[in-house]
Parts: C-alpha cells; sequence; structure tokens
C-alpha cells in the first residue's frame, strides 16, 4: 500500500532527475577554489609513503605546522609524531605549531580499556619535558562524542598540505608490520595552505570552547557546555574561504575545499549529491562502512537509472577496525562488521539485475590482517572528492568534517587516479551475486542473537544512523 501512495512521487523524482544533471554541473563549476598546476598534486602510494612524507614535511617546516585530525594517539608512532613536532619547533623557535584533536577522543582511552587518563596525558608529558612549543588543542564538537566528533582533515606544512582521512596512530602510519588503509595526497600551493590554515586559526583558535590539552588539567566537559552549544552554531555557518571559482589554464586543476556539519545548509553534503546527480558515464564510490545516507543511496540509483556504471568499493568485513577473529572474546563493538556486512548483503540483493549485467561492481577489499579506511568519489574522470567523510549517516548529520573537491577538465590526474585505483584492485574481489557475502544464518551465535533483538525492538535502523 505504501508503494502506491508513494508511486506518484517516485515517478516525478525519476522526471526530474535527468533535468538535474545540468544544474549540478553548473553547481560543481561555480564552486570557489584555487587553481594549481596538476603537477602540483601528488598522489602517495601508501602508508609507509604518507609516513615518510609526514616526517619529513615537519623536519623541513620553518613558518608553520597546523595539524588536524580524530586523534594523535598514544603509542609509538604518535609520540615518534610528537618528538618530531618538538624538535622542529627547538630548530626553529618562530616556528608556529598547533596540533587540533577531538576533546572527547584524547580524553579517553581506548575502547574496551576503562580508566585511562586518554591520549591527553601524552600531550602533557611531552610539555612538561620539552617545553610548551606544540599546542595541542581539543575541539568539543558535539557535547558527547556519540553525537559528532571533529572529523576534519587535512596538515599544512608552510605552504604545502598533506591531505588523508587517516589519524596518527601505529596502524595508520604502518608502524608494526600492520597498516589501516586511507589515501594521501600532498598539494603544494600557498593560497590553498592559507585557507585551511586559515579556516582552523579563525574558528579554532581562541573559542572558548576550544581548550588545550597539552597544558595542565583540562576543564571538565561540563564546564564547557554552554561554550560548545556556542561554538556548534557558528561551525554551521563557517565556510572556507577561497575566491571565486577560477578559469582554468589547460593543465590546471580546480581545488576546492568543502566544509560539512549538520543536516541543513551543508556545503560538503551538496557536493557529494552534486557528483552523483551530475555524473553521465562513471562513478567510483570509495567507502570503508557500507551504510550510504538515504540521499546517496538515491542519487547512486538515479546515477544507475541513467545508465552510469557505478563501482562501489567497501573493505571486507575481517578488514573492519572493529573485527574480532574468531577464538578471541567477543564484545558488543565486534557486531559492528557484521551490521555492515548485512547492509552490503540487502543492497547487492535489491541490485541483483545491475550487478548481473556488470552495470554494477562492488568490490570488496582485504589484505591479510589489515584494515580499508578509504573514503571518497571519482566522477567522470573529471572530478575527484578527497575527503574523510565516510559516506555513512554519522558523517552526513553529526561529524564535523571536510573535503578537497578536485576539478580535472584536462584530465592530467587521470593516470594518478587510475593507479591508485589499480593498486586497490589488487586485494579486492568482486562480488558477482549477493549470496557470495555471508548469510546472517552463518554468523557467530553472539552475533546473530544480538541482530535479533535490535531488529526486535527496530533499534539497527538507529544504530545505524550513529554509525
Amino acid at each position: 500500500m505504501n508503494r502506491l501512495i508513494h508511486a506518484p512521487r517516485r515517478i516525478a523524482r525519476r522526471l526530474v532527475a535527468p533535468l538535474r544533471r545540468p544544474r549540478a554541473a553548473a553547481w560543481l563549476e561555480a564552486l570557489p577554489g584555487f587553481a594549481l598546476p596538476a603537477g602540483a598534486i601528488e598522489t602517495l602510494p601508501g602508508p609507509a609513503a604518507f609516513h615518510r612524507a609526514l616526517l619529513a614535511q615537519i623536519a623541513q617546516a620553518t613558518r608553520r605546522i597546523v595539524i588536524v585530525a580524530l586523534y594523535l594517539q598514544d603509542d609509538d608512532a604518535g609520540r615518534e609524531v610528537l618528538a618530531a613536532l618538538h624538535a622542529a619547533r627547538a630548530r626553529h623557535p618562530r616556528l608556529e605549531v598547533d596540533v587540533y584533536v577531538d576533546w572527547h577522543r584524547a580524553r579517553r582511552g581506548l575502547i574496551g580499556k576503562q580508566g585511562s587518563p586518554g591520549n591527553a596525558a601524552m600531550y602533557r608529558e611531552y610539555a612538561q619535558r620539552l617545553g610548551d612549543g606544540v599546542r595541542v588543542w581539543g575541539v568539543p564538537v558535539q557535547n558527547r562524542e556519540l553525537f559528532g566528533v571533529l572529523h576534519l582533515k587535512g596538515f599544512v606544512f608552510d605552504d604545502v598540505v598533506l591531505y588523508s582521512g587517516a589519524s596518527l596512530n601505529d596502524v595508520y602510519l604502518a608502524k608494526h608490520g600492520r597498516y589501516r588503509l586511507d589515501r594521501y595526497h600532498l598539494l603544494r600551493e600557498r593560497a590553498l595552505a592559507d585557507a585551511m590554515a586559515g579556516f582552523v586559526r579563525q574558528h579554532f583558535h581562541g573559542d572558548p570552547a576550544v581548550c588545550r590539552l597539552d597544558a595542565g588539567e583540562p576543564p571538565p566537559t561540563r564546564s564547557l557546555l554552554p561554550a560548545i552549544r556556542a561554538f556548534r552554531q557558528r561551525l554551521q555557518q563557517a565556510r572556507y574561504a577561497a575566491p571565486p571559482a577560477p578559469a582554468l589554464a589547460d593543465g590546471e586543476v580546480a581545488a576546492s575545499p568543502l566544509l560539512g556539519f549538520g543536516r541543513a545548509d551543508n556545503q560538503l553534503n551538496e557536493a557529494v549529491l552534486a557528483l552523483l546527480r551530475g555524473a553521465r558515464r562513471k562513478v567510483v564510490l570509495l567507502t570503508p562502512y557500507f551504510n550510504l545516507p538515504r540521499p546517496v543511496r538515491a542519487a547512486v540509483g538515479q546515477a544507475l537509472r541513467r545508465g552510469c556504471t557505478v563501482e562501489i568499493m567497501v573493505g571486507d568485513k575481517t578488514a573492519n577496525d572493529f573485527y574480532i577473529p574468531p577464538g578471541q572474546p567477543f564484545r558488543t563493538i565486534g557486531l559492528l562488521p557484521y551490521l555492515y556486512e548485512n547492509n552490503l548483503r540487502r543492497y547487492a540483493r535489491a541490485h541483483r539485475g545491475h550487478l548481473a549485467s556488470g552495470q554494477l561492481a562492488i568490490r570488496l577489499w582485504r589484505d591479510g590482517d589489515n584494515s580499508y579506511h578509504l573514503k571518497g568519489l571519482f566522477v567522470d574522470d573529471e572530478y575527484a572528492l578527497l575527503t574523510g567523510h565516510n559516506l555513512n549517516p554519522r558523517a552526513w548529520a553529526l561529524d564535523l568534517e571536510n573535503a578537497l573537491l578536485l576539478r580535472d577538465p584536462s584530465r592530467r590526474l587521470l593516470a594518478q587516479h587510475r593507479a591508485e585505483r589499480e593498486a586497490l584492485r589488487s586485494h579486492a574481489v568482486a562480488v558477482e551475486d549477493y549470496r557470495a557475502l555471508e548469510s546472517p544464518r552463518s554468523y557467530p551465535p553472539e552475533v546473530r542473537r544480538l541482530l535479533r533483538r535490535l531488529s526486535r525492538v527496530r533499534l539497527d535502523r538507529l544504530v545505524n544512523r550513529l554509525l
């Protein structure tokens, strides 16, 4: 009955969808941004190269270092990075070094480790030993971590931007033989670096909600609640400062920094939908956790109906951060990879015709016991979205996100993009039928029990919205 009631609306959307394509393309081309020579953009091949580039850029910086990440972990890699920052500051006393991390994430331990002082204790220890030249700030995007975190990405070293969805710890930097794969790009452009560093200085530095984590005991979150509410309201109106859409010469690329926060007036979400609605031939979508927001799922469906080929690459459940191998004690957090696989199985079943025809390709990435954390879009070999946005409901509505949208009408970055995708496919298998994905009936008993309990009270939908 519901399908009959809503049929006129669905038909109208299908009729209007083709009319959106020119509007989407015009909107994308009008985005403010910076013109860069294609040679100023470099795709790094993996986490080891990212690790080397990060340390090299820290060592070379003489004027400013601005690091924004979800966390800088108290482990070997995190200590290596923090020590390198202090060493750079000691070599160049006028060097400005600011590290911004999520307030809540920095003040707790890892999941399952209770009573830990968190990463903030490490920041204070280094400041006490080496001085306070490296300022570490906690940014509280929401009152509680469950309802949103600082998921902004990007490191600025003088006039260079190192952009990745990675945070800073052993596994992201491939420190001890295991890695968590992300995407990594170096962009050498002073104006873009000024815009990204300028954003955090304007909107974070000096805000009453943003407190130092390296200088003394931080205040309790409860005392910051009014400041956090005001901070959140200001962020909803924030944008990167960028000039009007550049007129590109042959061989130039437009780089547009985008901000995303909240459901309404979210520039990054609008760009994602415009990319999908404006696609004419091909879409490649990368996400670590298959839990697409409803508007994204609808826009991908429209692209398929228009005749576009769509490739979705996602991590196998065993390549998920929260996967617990058989034989290890099970914790509730280990349910998440199975929830995501169940979402993917339902999606593949609903689109089995597109899978069979080859118009839709679903690839599962797996490489030993390493994990997969990639996200972004490639559209028509002209657009590439570099982002930390997981393309899930949490990123869509709760977290503070950003991205760099690259528009490359001359196709000068095409070889880099193809090399990046081919490297990913070397560790991925194609899902030719939804039955190739494990059925929930075969899941471990603890997982089956939790899934039944969630679905019985319809909590699975709420969980998906918060993940």
